[in-house]
């Protein structure tokens, strides 16, 4: 029988209003917006849906945003009959699967994906660091390009998104050296407008006052296949998923791994969840005879519902 995996975006995605038809539509979707300001102690509901965007963009407030939406979207699909056989997230996103798939609890997700974004954000000063977008090269030659530029700092391969396309990140110097020779091999470069340079070792700390937060916290075994950012395989035990989500913090996210993965173990619907159709994309540059539908608004219920019934007969 086919599968459906549910996949979850992660930090960039987010837009003011995000979630609102949602909230408005379902009871069950509203309850999951208010346990999150519940949990935080401040109205996160009111940031998504009043803005400013600039205040939602900040990491602290985008994360458990991003989470949020997502688990509400996950909530109302379940209670119309669908489940997913698997699940994933985008950097950000994956604590997102892991709720779905019960090894997090929301509440304590909420608050972790807050204190997330805080830690990455201190971690590097703002203006130090760098992200870029690498369009057109395979791995071999990005990384051939990151090595070369390490002469100006620290920068690596840190999004491995689909074929065609990588992020790297580190010191602005070294992401600017390294863009310079990517540009010169052919490839398209795009600076990303993010607030810290995610994914790499200058992630550091944060990384290390994560571990003292889940540490904290009940991980439980993942209830459906969870594909991790950094193995590209399955989470299994509550240890994995601990490890997981903090190696994630510093090292890359290997997504197109982790869309041959789930393909290779039956996925043949994916149900992108939340704002934005990026992982659409990269899916379908992957896997491009799986289609991909997305799950935003009341509007879009019909047509993930048919697409899941059509996926169930094949």
């Amino acid at each position: 029988m086919a599968k459906t995996a549910w996949v979850f975006p992660g930090q960039g995605a987010q837009t003011v209003g995000m979630g609102r038809a949602l909230y408005e539509a379902y009871p069950s979707a509203r309850k999951i917006f208010e346990a999150a300001d519940r949990a935080l102690g401040f109205s996160l509901s009111g940031i998504i849906f009043e803005g400013p965007a600039e205040k939602l963009s900040l990491t602290e407030y985008a994360q458990p945003a991003l989470l949020t939406v997502g688990v509400a979207g996950a909530q109302v699909l379940m209670d119309h009959g669908l489940r997913p056989d698997m699940a994933a997230g985008l950097s950000l996103g994956e604590y997102t699967a892991l709720v779905v798939a019960g090894s997090l609890g929301f509440e304590d997700a909420v608050v972790i994906t807050h204190k997330r974004g805080i830690y990455m954000q201190e971690a590097c000063p703002p203006g130090e660091g760098a992200m870029a977008a690498v369009l057109g090269l395979g791995a071999e030659d990005v990384e051939d390009v990151c090595e070369k530029a390490k002469a100006f700092g620290v920068v690596t391969g840190a999004n491995y998104n689909c074929p065609g396309q990588i992020v790297i990140s580190g010191l602005r110097a070294a992401v600017e050296e390294a863009s310079r020779l990517a540009r010169q091999l052919g490839g398209k470069v795009i600076p990303l407008n993010v607030s810290a340079p995610f994914h790499c070792s200058l992630m550091e700390s944060a990384a290390y006052k994560l571990r003292a937060v889940l540490d904290k916290v009940e991980v439980r075994a993942p209830s459906i296949p969870v594909y991790g950012n950094v193995s590209g395989e399955r989470l299994q035990s509550p240890s994995e998923v601990r490890e997981a989500l903090i190696a994630q913090v510093t090292m890359p996210v290997l997504w197109q791994k982790d869309i041959e993965a789930m393909a290779r173990d039956g996925a043949r619907l994916f149900v992108e969840i939340g704002p934005g159709k990026t992982l659409a994309g990269f899916g379908k540059r992957t896997h491009p005879e799986i289609p991909y539908v997305r799950f935003e608004s009341p509007d879009d219920l019909g047509n993930v519902v048919a697409l899941a019934e059509e996926a169930l007969l094949i």
